[in-house]
Protein backbone atom coordinates (compact mmCIF):
# COMPACT_ATOMS: atom_id res chain seq x y z
CA UNK A 1 0.00 0.00 0.00
CA UNK A 2 1.30 3.47 -1.11
CA UNK A 3 1.85 5.80 1.79
CA UNK A 4 -0.61 8.84 0.78
CA UNK A 5 -4.00 9.33 -0.43
CA UNK A 6 -4.80 9.11 -4.53
CA UNK A 7 -7.93 9.61 -6.16
CA UNK A 8 -9.04 9.43 -9.74
CA UNK A 9 -11.41 12.63 -10.59
CA UNK A 10 -14.19 12.58 -12.97
CA UNK A 11 -16.34 15.49 -14.00
CA UNK A 12 -19.48 17.05 -16.36
CA UNK A 13 -21.59 19.94 -16.30
CA UNK A 14 -24.36 20.57 -18.77
CA UNK A 15 -27.33 22.80 -19.54
CA UNK A 16 -29.20 20.81 -20.49
CA UNK A 17 -32.72 21.92 -22.03
CA UNK A 18 -32.33 25.46 -20.15
CA UNK A 19 -30.71 28.39 -21.83
CA UNK A 20 -28.25 28.63 -18.93
CA UNK A 21 -26.60 26.94 -16.40
CA UNK A 22 -27.19 27.25 -13.01
CA UNK A 23 -24.58 24.58 -11.54
CA UNK A 24 -20.98 25.17 -10.52
CA UNK A 25 -18.70 22.26 -9.76
CA UNK A 26 -15.27 21.97 -8.30
CA UNK A 27 -12.47 20.11 -7.14
CA UNK A 28 -8.84 20.54 -5.51
CA UNK A 29 -6.03 17.77 -5.42
CA UNK A 30 -3.21 19.85 -3.30
CA UNK A 31 1.00 18.83 -2.68
CA UNK A 32 1.68 18.30 0.10
CA UNK A 33 1.77 18.97 3.37
CA UNK A 34 -2.47 20.38 2.51
CA UNK A 35 -3.18 16.70 0.78
CA UNK A 36 -1.72 15.70 4.64
CA UNK A 37 -3.41 17.93 6.80
CA UNK A 38 -6.31 19.35 4.84
CA UNK A 39 -6.84 16.19 1.86
CA UNK A 40 -9.33 16.38 -1.41
CA UNK A 41 -12.03 18.72 -1.75
CA UNK A 42 -14.93 18.34 -4.05
CA UNK A 43 -17.74 20.54 -4.24
CA UNK A 44 -20.89 21.17 -6.00
CA UNK A 45 -23.93 23.47 -5.67
CA UNK A 46 -27.32 24.15 -7.90
CA UNK A 47 -29.02 27.35 -7.96
CA UNK A 48 -32.44 27.36 -7.40
CA UNK A 49 -34.27 27.95 -11.14
CA UNK A 50 -36.64 30.90 -9.30
CA UNK A 51 -33.65 33.14 -8.83
CA UNK A 52 -32.36 35.51 -11.63
CA UNK A 53 -28.63 35.34 -9.42
CA UNK A 54 -28.90 31.48 -9.02
CA UNK A 55 -25.71 30.57 -10.95
CA UNK A 56 -23.91 33.57 -9.19
CA UNK A 57 -24.61 32.03 -5.59
CA UNK A 58 -23.41 28.84 -6.86
CA UNK A 59 -20.28 29.96 -8.59
CA UNK A 60 -19.13 32.05 -5.02
CA UNK A 61 -20.55 29.22 -2.48
CA UNK A 62 -18.09 26.39 -4.59
CA UNK A 63 -14.76 28.71 -5.06
CA UNK A 64 -15.36 30.44 -1.46
CA UNK A 65 -15.50 26.82 -0.20
CA UNK A 66 -12.77 25.19 -2.14
CA UNK A 67 -9.97 28.09 -1.58
CA UNK A 68 -11.35 28.97 2.16
CA UNK A 69 -11.11 25.43 3.05
CA UNK A 70 -7.52 25.33 2.47
CA UNK A 71 -6.75 28.55 4.33
CA UNK A 72 -8.20 27.53 7.35
CA UNK A 73 -5.81 26.30 10.93
CA UNK A 74 -3.83 23.20 10.79
CA UNK A 75 -5.13 23.37 14.62
CA UNK A 76 -8.81 22.66 12.99
CA UNK A 77 -10.39 19.52 12.66
CA UNK A 78 -12.02 18.63 9.05
CA UNK A 79 -15.58 19.67 10.53
CA UNK A 80 -14.58 22.63 12.05
CA UNK A 81 -13.06 23.92 9.10
CA UNK A 82 -16.00 23.32 6.41
CA UNK A 83 -18.15 24.20 8.66
CA UNK A 84 -16.64 27.61 9.48
CA UNK A 85 -15.97 28.41 5.36
CA UNK A 86 -19.41 27.93 4.98
CA UNK A 87 -21.32 29.48 7.72
CA UNK A 88 -19.30 32.58 6.43
CA UNK A 89 -20.23 31.92 2.61
CA UNK A 90 -23.99 31.29 3.82
CA UNK A 91 -23.98 35.14 5.40
CA UNK A 92 -22.18 36.32 2.34
CA UNK A 93 -24.77 35.36 0.54
CA UNK A 94 -27.54 36.30 2.23
CA UNK A 95 -25.96 39.58 2.69
CA UNK A 96 -26.23 39.80 -0.70
CA UNK A 97 -29.68 39.38 -0.98
CA UNK A 98 -30.66 41.67 2.26
CA UNK A 99 -29.02 44.78 -0.73
CA UNK A 100 -30.18 43.44 -3.55
CA UNK A 101 -34.02 43.82 -5.12
CA UNK A 102 -34.90 40.85 -3.87
CA UNK A 103 -34.65 40.92 0.07
CA UNK A 104 -38.02 40.13 0.06
CA UNK A 105 -38.59 37.38 -1.68
CA UNK A 106 -35.80 34.42 -0.76
CA UNK A 107 -36.09 32.26 -3.24
CA UNK A 108 -35.14 35.29 -5.63
CA UNK A 109 -32.43 35.93 -4.14
CA UNK A 110 -28.60 34.58 -3.61
CA UNK A 111 -29.59 30.75 -3.09
CA UNK A 112 -28.43 27.38 -3.96
CA UNK A 113 -28.05 23.90 -2.85
CA UNK A 114 -24.58 22.79 -1.82
CA UNK A 115 -22.76 19.48 -1.24
CA UNK A 116 -19.13 18.33 -0.47
CA UNK A 117 -16.91 15.94 -0.17
CA UNK A 118 -13.46 16.01 1.69
CA UNK A 119 -10.86 12.87 1.86
CA UNK A 120 -8.75 13.33 4.03
CA UNK A 121 -6.46 9.93 5.60
CA UNK A 122 -8.71 7.43 5.20
CA UNK A 123 -12.04 8.79 6.16
CA UNK A 124 -15.01 10.66 3.99
CA UNK A 125 -16.61 13.98 5.08
CA UNK A 126 -19.40 15.13 3.81
CA UNK A 127 -21.32 18.50 3.88
CA UNK A 128 -24.39 18.86 2.77
CA UNK A 129 -27.81 21.04 2.24
CA UNK A 130 -30.43 20.96 -0.36
CA UNK A 131 -31.52 18.40 -2.69
CA UNK A 132 -28.47 17.51 -4.64
CA UNK A 133 -26.97 14.05 -3.91
CA UNK A 134 -24.04 12.37 -2.39
CA UNK A 135 -23.58 8.21 -2.97
CA UNK A 136 -21.20 5.76 -2.59
CA UNK A 137 -20.80 2.65 -4.77
CA UNK A 138 -18.82 -0.19 -3.03
CA UNK A 139 -19.07 -3.05 -5.07
CA UNK A 140 -22.33 -4.59 -5.34
CA UNK A 141 -23.57 -1.59 -3.11
CA UNK A 142 -24.97 1.73 -3.97
CA UNK A 143 -25.95 3.78 -0.90
CA UNK A 144 -27.24 7.28 -1.07
CA UNK A 145 -25.08 9.21 2.18
CA UNK A 146 -27.32 13.06 2.24
CA UNK A 147 -31.23 13.44 2.74
CA UNK A 148 -32.89 15.83 0.60
CA UNK A 149 -33.88 19.30 2.15
CA UNK A 150 -37.35 19.57 0.28
CA UNK A 151 -41.00 19.83 1.73
CA UNK A 152 -43.73 18.77 -0.19
CA UNK A 153 -46.69 20.93 -0.76
CA UNK A 154 -49.33 19.04 -2.46
CA UNK A 155 -49.09 15.92 -4.56
CA UNK A 156 -45.99 16.20 -6.38
CA UNK A 157 -45.34 20.05 -5.65
CA UNK A 158 -42.15 20.44 -3.13
CA UNK A 159 -39.81 23.13 -2.20
CA UNK A 160 -36.60 23.60 -0.50
CA UNK A 161 -36.48 23.53 3.07
CA UNK A 162 -33.35 24.64 3.43
CA UNK A 163 -30.28 26.33 1.19
CA UNK A 164 -27.01 27.93 1.23
CA UNK A 165 -28.35 32.05 1.70
CA UNK A 166 -32.02 30.67 1.76
CA UNK A 167 -31.45 32.11 5.45
CA UNK A 168 -29.30 33.89 8.21
CA UNK A 169 -28.40 30.93 9.60
CA UNK A 170 -27.64 28.13 8.20
CA UNK A 171 -28.58 24.04 9.04
CA UNK A 172 -26.04 22.10 8.00
CA UNK A 173 -25.72 17.76 7.33
CA UNK A 174 -22.45 16.92 8.45
CA UNK A 175 -20.98 13.33 8.33
CA UNK A 176 -17.66 11.14 8.10
CA UNK A 177 -17.16 7.69 7.22
CA UNK A 178 -14.25 5.37 6.41
CA UNK A 179 -13.48 4.83 3.06
CA UNK A 180 -11.42 2.12 1.04
CA UNK A 181 -9.85 1.52 -2.19
CA UNK A 182 -11.89 1.58 -5.01
CA UNK A 183 -14.70 3.04 -3.26
CA UNK A 184 -16.06 5.39 -5.88
CA UNK A 185 -17.94 8.51 -4.49
CA UNK A 186 -20.66 10.23 -6.86
CA UNK A 187 -21.89 13.81 -6.56
CA UNK A 188 -24.83 15.19 -8.38
CA UNK A 189 -27.56 17.48 -9.05
CA UNK A 190 -31.25 16.79 -9.10
CA UNK A 191 -31.12 17.07 -12.71
CA UNK A 192 -29.12 13.79 -13.07
CA UNK A 193 -30.01 11.84 -9.48
CA UNK A 194 -33.77 12.34 -10.60
CA UNK A 195 -33.34 11.04 -14.10
CA UNK A 196 -32.67 7.43 -13.21
CA UNK A 197 -33.72 5.13 -10.29
CA UNK A 198 -31.47 4.10 -8.24
CA UNK A 199 -30.72 0.36 -9.17
CA UNK A 200 -30.48 2.29 -13.42
CA UNK A 201 -28.39 4.68 -11.86
CA UNK A 202 -25.90 2.13 -10.48
CA UNK A 203 -25.34 -0.23 -13.17
CA UNK A 204 -24.30 3.26 -15.70
CA UNK A 205 -21.76 3.81 -12.85
CA UNK A 206 -20.97 0.00 -13.07
CA UNK A 207 -19.72 0.41 -16.73
CA UNK A 208 -16.32 -0.79 -17.06
CA UNK A 209 -15.04 2.68 -18.22
CA UNK A 210 -11.45 3.54 -16.66
CA UNK A 211 -11.74 7.43 -17.86
CA UNK A 212 -14.33 8.92 -15.28
CA UNK A 213 -14.68 12.13 -17.33
CA UNK A 214 -15.55 10.08 -20.31
CA UNK A 215 -18.24 8.04 -17.88
CA UNK A 216 -19.51 11.36 -16.41
CA UNK A 217 -20.13 12.65 -19.42
CA UNK A 218 -22.08 9.49 -20.83
CA UNK A 219 -24.78 9.56 -17.49
CA UNK A 220 -24.97 13.20 -18.34
CA UNK A 221 -25.82 12.52 -21.65
CA UNK A 222 -28.00 9.24 -20.16
CA UNK A 223 -29.85 11.96 -18.20
CA UNK A 224 -30.49 14.18 -20.94
CA UNK A 225 -32.16 11.13 -23.37
CA UNK A 226 -33.87 10.12 -20.58
CA UNK A 227 -35.76 13.47 -20.40
CA UNK A 228 -34.53 15.69 -17.70
CA UNK A 229 -35.35 18.98 -18.17
CA UNK A 230 -33.05 21.05 -15.59
CA UNK A 231 -28.87 21.58 -15.78
CA UNK A 232 -27.23 18.41 -15.74
CA UNK A 233 -23.64 18.20 -13.25
CA UNK A 234 -22.29 14.84 -11.82
CA UNK A 235 -18.98 14.26 -9.98
CA UNK A 236 -17.10 10.70 -9.56
CA UNK A 237 -14.07 10.49 -7.46
CA UNK A 238 -12.87 7.25 -7.41
CA UNK A 239 -10.16 6.20 -4.11
CA UNK A 240 -7.17 4.65 -5.67
CA UNK A 241 -4.79 4.36 -2.76
CA UNK A 242 -4.86 5.02 1.07
CA UNK A 243 -2.62 6.73 3.27
CA UNK A 244 -0.48 3.75 5.34
CA UNK A 245 -1.37 3.98 8.74
CA UNK A 246 1.59 5.26 10.34
CA UNK A 247 0.89 8.81 8.38
CA UNK A 248 -2.81 8.45 9.39
CA UNK A 249 -1.34 8.91 12.93
CA UNK A 250 0.63 11.93 11.93
CA UNK A 251 -2.19 13.50 10.42
CA UNK A 252 -4.10 13.06 13.15
CA UNK A 253 -1.99 14.59 15.88
CA UNK A 254 -1.40 17.84 13.74
CA UNK A 255 -4.85 18.29 14.69
CA UNK A 256 -4.10 18.25 18.27
CA UNK A 257 -1.24 21.02 17.76
CA UNK A 258 0.37 21.64 20.83
CA UNK A 259 1.26 25.05 22.15
CA UNK A 260 5.29 26.21 21.62
CA UNK A 261 7.41 26.51 24.22
CA UNK A 262 8.95 29.93 25.32
CA UNK A 263 10.40 31.51 22.31
CA UNK A 264 14.33 32.82 22.35
CA UNK A 265 16.81 34.34 20.24
CA UNK A 266 18.81 31.62 17.99
CA UNK A 267 16.57 29.11 19.03
CA UNK A 268 15.22 26.65 16.12
CA UNK A 269 11.48 26.33 15.67
CA UNK A 270 9.75 24.23 13.51
CA UNK A 271 11.43 25.49 11.09
CA UNK A 272 12.21 28.62 11.43
CA UNK A 273 15.53 30.41 13.32
CA UNK A 274 14.12 33.31 16.27
CA UNK A 275 15.92 36.30 15.75
CA UNK A 276 15.07 38.79 17.83
CA UNK A 277 11.29 40.13 20.17
CA UNK A 278 9.20 42.24 18.32
CA UNK A 279 6.34 43.04 20.78
CA UNK A 280 5.03 41.39 23.69
CA UNK A 281 2.14 41.62 25.76
CA UNK A 282 -0.57 39.86 27.61
CA UNK A 283 -2.30 38.66 24.51
CA UNK A 284 0.29 37.44 22.85
CA UNK A 285 4.08 37.24 21.33
CA UNK A 286 5.49 38.61 18.12
CA UNK A 287 9.31 37.79 17.44
CA UNK A 288 11.07 37.90 14.48
CA UNK A 289 12.29 34.90 12.92
CA UNK A 290 14.25 33.48 9.23
CA UNK A 291 12.25 30.81 7.52
CA UNK A 292 15.56 28.62 7.15
CA UNK A 293 13.87 26.65 4.11
CA UNK A 294 13.63 29.68 1.98
CA UNK A 295 15.84 32.74 4.19
CA UNK A 296 12.65 35.02 4.35
CA UNK A 297 11.86 36.90 7.03
CA UNK A 298 8.40 36.12 9.11
CA UNK A 299 6.68 37.57 12.32
CA UNK A 300 6.02 34.69 14.46
CA UNK A 301 2.49 35.57 16.59
CA UNK A 302 2.49 32.64 19.86
CA UNK A 303 -0.44 32.72 22.27
CA UNK A 304 0.06 34.10 25.56
CA UNK A 305 0.89 32.09 28.26
CA UNK A 306 -1.40 33.60 30.47
CA UNK A 307 -4.62 32.65 28.68
CA UNK A 308 -3.10 29.29 27.37
CA UNK A 309 -6.68 27.99 29.45
CA UNK A 310 -8.67 30.50 27.69
CA UNK A 311 -10.85 28.47 24.98
CA UNK A 312 -11.89 31.06 23.62
CA UNK A 313 -8.82 33.41 23.38
CA UNK A 314 -7.32 30.23 22.10
CA UNK A 315 -10.29 29.99 19.60
CA UNK A 316 -10.07 33.65 18.33
CA UNK A 317 -6.21 33.17 18.12
CA UNK A 318 -6.91 30.68 15.74
CA UNK A 319 -9.27 32.38 13.60
CA UNK A 320 -6.25 34.55 12.54
CA UNK A 321 -4.72 33.16 10.01
CA UNK A 322 -7.74 32.01 8.31
CA UNK A 323 -9.18 35.83 8.56
CA UNK A 324 -5.79 36.37 7.22
CA UNK A 325 -5.38 34.26 4.53
CA UNK A 326 -8.90 35.02 3.28
CA UNK A 327 -8.10 38.52 2.31
CA UNK A 328 -6.38 39.57 -0.48
CA UNK A 329 -5.60 43.17 -0.49
CA UNK A 330 -2.21 45.53 -0.73
CA UNK A 331 -3.43 47.37 2.81
CA UNK A 332 -3.73 44.16 4.79
CA UNK A 333 -1.24 42.11 6.54
CA UNK A 334 -0.56 38.99 4.65
CA UNK A 335 0.27 35.34 6.24
CA UNK A 336 3.85 33.68 5.07
CA UNK A 337 3.31 31.15 2.70
CA UNK A 338 2.83 27.48 3.98
CA UNK A 339 5.95 24.82 3.01
CA UNK A 340 5.54 22.10 5.59
CA UNK A 341 3.38 20.53 8.04
CA UNK A 342 3.01 22.68 11.10
CA UNK A 343 3.63 21.59 14.52
CA UNK A 344 2.74 23.78 16.92
CA UNK A 345 -0.18 26.22 17.60
CA UNK A 346 1.07 29.63 16.51
CA UNK A 347 0.58 32.48 13.55
CA UNK A 348 3.03 33.20 10.88
CA UNK A 349 2.45 36.34 9.14
CA UNK A 350 4.63 38.35 6.86
CA UNK A 351 7.55 40.56 7.99
CA UNK A 352 7.45 44.61 7.31
CA UNK A 353 10.05 46.89 7.43
CA UNK A 354 7.96 50.01 8.39
CA UNK A 355 6.65 52.15 11.78
CA UNK A 356 3.39 51.91 13.22
CA UNK A 357 0.83 54.94 12.27
CA UNK A 358 1.08 55.79 16.25
CA UNK A 359 4.85 56.26 15.41
CA UNK A 360 4.24 58.20 12.29
CA UNK A 361 2.09 60.73 13.77
CA UNK A 362 4.43 61.66 16.67
CA UNK A 363 7.17 61.61 14.13
CA UNK A 364 4.82 64.60 12.20
CA UNK A 365 2.88 66.04 14.55
CA UNK A 366 1.38 68.98 12.02
CA UNK A 367 1.23 66.48 8.93
CA UNK A 368 -0.14 68.32 5.77
CA UNK A 369 -3.90 67.62 4.69
CA UNK A 370 -2.47 65.77 1.59
CA UNK A 371 -0.22 63.38 3.57
CA UNK A 372 -3.22 62.48 5.74
CA UNK A 373 -5.81 62.00 2.84
CA UNK A 374 -3.15 59.28 1.56
CA UNK A 375 -2.90 57.47 4.45
CA UNK A 376 -6.46 57.39 5.30
CA UNK A 377 -7.62 56.10 1.53
CA UNK A 378 -5.42 53.25 2.36
CA UNK A 379 -6.52 52.15 4.94
CA UNK A 380 -10.31 52.27 3.47
CA UNK A 381 -9.33 50.20 0.85
CA UNK A 382 -7.81 47.59 3.38
CA UNK A 383 -11.14 47.90 5.66
CA UNK A 384 -13.32 47.64 2.38
CA UNK A 385 -11.43 44.16 2.00
CA UNK A 386 -13.10 43.40 5.44
CA UNK A 387 -16.07 44.00 4.24
CA UNK A 388 -16.59 42.61 0.85
CA UNK A 389 -15.80 39.37 2.87
CA UNK A 390 -18.47 39.96 5.53
CA UNK A 391 -15.83 41.18 8.20
CA UNK A 392 -15.49 43.43 10.90
CA UNK A 393 -12.14 44.68 12.08
CA UNK A 394 -13.50 45.84 15.71
CA UNK A 395 -10.29 47.10 16.45
CA UNK A 396 -9.21 49.93 14.49
CA UNK A 397 -6.41 52.11 16.01
CA UNK A 398 -2.84 53.68 15.23
CA UNK A 399 -1.04 50.53 17.08
CA UNK A 400 -2.60 48.43 14.30
CA UNK A 401 -1.68 50.54 11.22
CA UNK A 402 1.64 50.01 9.74
CA UNK A 403 3.94 51.72 8.07
CA UNK A 404 6.52 49.99 5.23
CA UNK A 405 9.43 51.79 3.62
CA UNK A 406 7.92 52.20 0.35
CA UNK A 407 4.84 54.30 2.17
CA UNK A 408 2.29 51.51 1.95
CA UNK A 409 -0.53 50.97 4.57
CA UNK A 410 -1.58 47.91 5.99
CA UNK A 411 -3.84 46.99 8.95
CA UNK A 412 -2.31 44.36 11.08
CA UNK A 413 -3.79 42.11 14.35
CA UNK A 414 -7.07 40.56 13.25
CA UNK A 415 -7.88 39.30 16.99
CA UNK A 416 -10.74 41.23 17.33
CA UNK A 417 -12.57 40.86 13.81
CA UNK A 418 -15.74 39.68 13.55
CA UNK A 419 -16.51 36.85 11.06
CA UNK A 420 -20.31 37.34 9.95
CA UNK A 421 -21.87 33.67 10.27
CA UNK A 422 -18.82 31.95 12.24
CA UNK A 423 -19.66 34.65 15.27
CA UNK A 424 -23.52 34.50 15.19
CA UNK A 425 -23.81 37.04 12.07
CA UNK A 426 -24.58 39.66 14.45
CA UNK A 427 -26.50 37.96 16.98
CA UNK A 428 -25.08 36.84 20.68
CA UNK A 429 -22.37 38.18 23.10
CA UNK A 430 -19.82 37.81 20.68
CA UNK A 431 -21.15 40.64 18.08
CA UNK A 432 -21.90 43.10 21.33
CA UNK A 433 -18.61 42.27 22.79
CA UNK A 434 -16.40 45.24 23.14
CA UNK A 435 -13.34 43.91 21.33
CA UNK A 436 -11.67 47.56 20.48
CA UNK A 437 -9.88 50.28 22.18
CA UNK A 438 -12.38 52.43 23.81
CA UNK A 439 -11.16 56.04 22.60
CA UNK A 440 -11.58 54.65 19.08
CA UNK A 441 -15.25 52.12 19.63
CA UNK A 442 -18.36 53.94 17.98
CA UNK A 443 -20.52 54.79 20.46
CA UNK A 444 -23.58 52.83 19.38
CA UNK A 445 -21.00 49.46 20.81
CA UNK A 446 -21.57 50.99 24.29
CA UNK A 447 -25.30 50.77 24.28
CA UNK A 448 -25.04 46.82 23.18
CA UNK A 449 -25.79 47.32 19.87
CA UNK A 450 -23.76 45.01 17.38
CA UNK A 451 -21.05 46.50 15.51
CA UNK A 452 -21.61 47.41 11.67
CA UNK A 453 -18.99 48.30 8.89
CA UNK A 454 -19.96 51.83 10.13
CA UNK A 455 -18.39 51.45 13.41
CA UNK A 456 -15.43 50.77 11.12
CA UNK A 457 -15.79 53.93 9.88
CA UNK A 458 -16.25 55.55 12.92
CA UNK A 459 -12.82 54.00 14.32
CA UNK A 460 -11.44 55.69 10.72
CA UNK A 461 -12.56 59.17 11.32
CA UNK A 462 -11.28 59.31 14.64
CA UNK A 463 -7.70 58.59 13.24
CA UNK A 464 -8.10 61.35 10.65
CA UNK A 465 -9.49 63.65 13.11
CA UNK A 466 -6.17 62.35 15.26
CA UNK A 467 -3.65 63.08 12.24
CA UNK A 468 -5.34 66.64 11.77
CA UNK A 469 -5.40 67.80 15.63
CA UNK A 470 -2.01 66.45 16.51
CA UNK A 471 -3.48 64.04 18.46
CA UNK A 472 -6.81 65.12 20.34
CA UNK A 473 -10.30 62.93 20.20
CA UNK A 474 -13.26 64.54 18.65
CA UNK A 475 -15.43 63.80 22.22
CA UNK A 476 -12.42 63.90 24.46
CA UNK A 477 -12.90 60.81 26.53
CA UNK A 478 -16.25 61.17 26.80
CA UNK A 479 -17.58 58.60 24.54
CA UNK A 480 -16.89 55.69 26.52
CA UNK A 481 -18.92 56.80 29.68
CA UNK A 482 -21.72 57.42 27.49
CA UNK A 483 -24.20 53.94 28.19
CA UNK A 484 -27.72 55.91 26.79
CA UNK A 485 -28.70 57.46 23.62
CA UNK A 486 -29.88 60.38 25.28
CA UNK A 487 -25.94 60.41 26.87
CA UNK A 488 -24.67 60.78 23.62
CA UNK A 489 -27.56 63.38 22.00
CA UNK A 490 -25.37 65.27 25.23
CA UNK A 491 -21.75 64.81 23.29
CA UNK A 492 -20.44 67.73 21.43
CA UNK A 493 -18.22 67.48 18.46
CA UNK A 494 -14.84 69.63 18.65
CA UNK A 495 -14.34 71.10 15.21
CA UNK A 496 -10.96 70.23 13.79
CA UNK A 497 -10.11 73.95 12.37
CA UNK A 498 -7.18 75.66 13.29
CA UNK A 499 -6.24 79.04 12.72
CA UNK A 500 -2.81 78.00 12.45
CA UNK A 501 -3.33 75.45 10.13
CA UNK A 502 -5.24 75.34 6.58
CA UNK A 503 -7.79 73.13 7.25
CA UNK A 504 -10.93 73.49 4.64
CA UNK A 505 -13.99 73.94 6.67
CA UNK A 506 -15.58 70.74 4.33
CA UNK A 507 -13.17 68.93 5.62
CA UNK A 508 -14.25 69.46 9.25
CA UNK A 509 -17.71 68.54 7.91
CA UNK A 510 -16.79 65.34 6.43
CA UNK A 511 -15.37 64.51 9.71
CA UNK A 512 -18.18 65.66 12.06
CA UNK A 513 -20.62 63.37 9.79
CA UNK A 514 -18.60 60.52 10.42
CA UNK A 515 -18.08 60.95 13.73
CA UNK A 516 -21.66 61.56 14.24
CA UNK A 517 -23.10 59.04 17.51
CA UNK A 518 -26.16 58.01 15.61
CA UNK A 519 -25.25 55.19 12.99
CA UNK A 520 -27.41 56.51 10.61
CA UNK A 521 -26.37 59.59 10.12
CA UNK A 522 -22.86 58.97 8.81
CA UNK A 523 -21.63 58.50 5.30
CA UNK A 524 -23.44 55.54 4.36
CA UNK A 525 -20.04 53.96 2.92
CA UNK A 526 -16.00 54.16 3.38
CA UNK A 527 -15.54 55.71 -0.10
CA UNK A 528 -18.12 58.08 0.39
CA UNK A 529 -16.11 59.15 3.31
CA UNK A 530 -12.65 59.19 1.77
CA UNK A 531 -14.61 61.74 -1.04
CA UNK A 532 -15.60 63.95 1.65
CA UNK A 533 -11.87 64.30 2.55
CA UNK A 534 -10.96 65.30 -1.18
CA UNK A 535 -13.91 67.49 -2.23
CA UNK A 536 -16.72 69.24 -0.26
CA UNK A 537 -19.71 67.03 0.01
CA UNK A 538 -23.06 67.19 -1.59
CA UNK A 539 -24.47 68.11 2.15
CA UNK A 540 -21.88 70.93 2.43
CA UNK A 541 -22.57 72.46 -0.37
CA UNK A 542 -26.11 72.39 -0.16
CA UNK A 543 -25.56 73.78 3.45
CA UNK A 544 -23.43 77.06 2.20
CA UNK A 545 -26.19 77.67 -0.32
CA UNK A 546 -29.46 77.84 2.55
CA UNK A 547 -29.84 81.34 3.99
CA UNK A 548 -28.92 81.99 7.36
CA UNK A 549 -32.49 81.43 8.97
CA UNK A 550 -32.85 77.65 7.81
CA UNK A 551 -28.52 76.99 8.14
CA UNK A 552 -28.92 77.93 11.89
CA UNK A 553 -32.68 79.83 13.10
CA UNK A 554 -31.97 80.21 16.69
CA UNK A 555 -28.48 82.14 15.69
CA UNK A 556 -30.64 84.36 12.90
CA UNK A 557 -33.19 85.38 15.25
CA UNK A 558 -30.56 86.12 18.17
CA UNK A 559 -28.73 88.17 15.70
CA UNK A 560 -32.08 89.74 14.34
CA UNK A 561 -33.29 90.44 18.24
CA UNK A 562 -29.55 92.21 18.81
CA UNK A 563 -29.64 94.67 15.88
CA UNK A 564 -33.21 95.30 16.25
CA UNK A 565 -32.33 95.97 19.99
CA UNK A 566 -29.36 98.60 19.31
CA UNK A 567 -31.75 100.21 16.66
CA UNK A 568 -33.86 100.88 19.32
CA UNK A 569 -31.38 101.88 21.83
CA UNK A 570 -30.06 104.51 18.63
CA UNK A 571 -34.01 106.17 18.28
CA UNK A 572 -34.25 106.33 21.76
CA UNK A 573 -31.23 107.99 21.97
CA UNK A 574 -31.59 110.60 19.56
CA UNK A 575 -35.03 111.64 20.76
Amino acid sequence: MRGRLEVTLGQCSSAGRKAENQDFHGAFVPDEPLLGTKGISVALADGISSSAVGHVASESAVKSFLLDYYCTSEAWSVKTSAQRVLTAVNSWLHAQTRRSPYQYERDRGYVCTFSALVLKSTSAHLFHVGDARIYRLRGDQFELLTDDHRIVVAGEQTYLSRALGIDRHLDLDYHVLPVKVSDLFVLATDGVHEAFEPQQFAELLRRNEPDLNRLAATIVDAAFEAGSDDNLTLQLVRIDALPDPQAVEIHRHAAELPLPPMLQPRMAFDGFEILRTIHGSSRSHIHLARDQACGTLVALKTPSFDLREDADYLERFLLEEWIARRIDSAHVLKPHARSRPQRYLYVAMEYLEGQSLTQWMTDHPRPSLTAVRAIVEQIARGLQAFHRREMLHRDLRPENVLIDASGTVKIIDFGSTLVAGVHGGGDGDEAVRIMGTHQYTAPECFLGEPATALSDLFSLAVITYQMLSGGALPYGAEVARTSTRAAQRKLRYRPVLDDAREIPGWVDDALRKALDPSPLKRQPELSEFVADLSRPGADYMRLRRQPLIERHPQAFWQVLSLILGVAVLVLLANR
